[in-house]
């Protein structure tokens, strides 16, 4: 008997379609991987997104190092205040 191969289809909420909300982005992944574990840490969905090429070849110039950190339309606020916690104050 065969068993059809290992779906790599995200499970649950698609964090990569038209319902994805990008709520942080860093140039550069370690911003990035920061908010995305504060994120899971709270129990929120997120994942990463960002231009493979700049993650092979290691290039991050003309944004090819940019990375969000998307979440489902519907966590968008609480991610939002979730991470604006961490944010220094602005002077006036």
């Amino acid at each position: 008997m065969t068993h059809p191969p290992p779906s790599h289809e995200p499970k649950g909420i698609d964090l990569v379609g038209d319902d994805a909300v990008s709520v942080f982005a860093s140039q550069g992944p370690l911003g990035a991987e920061v908010a995305l574990s504060k994120l899971r840490a709270a129990g929120l969905p997120a994942a990463l997104r960002y231009p493979s090429a700049g993650r092979i070849w290691g290039l991050t110039v003309d944004g090819l190092g940019r990375v969000e950190v998307v979440v489902p339309a519907a966590c968008a606020d609480s991610a939002r205040e979730l991470l604006a916690e961490d944010e220094p104050p602005t002077e006036v």
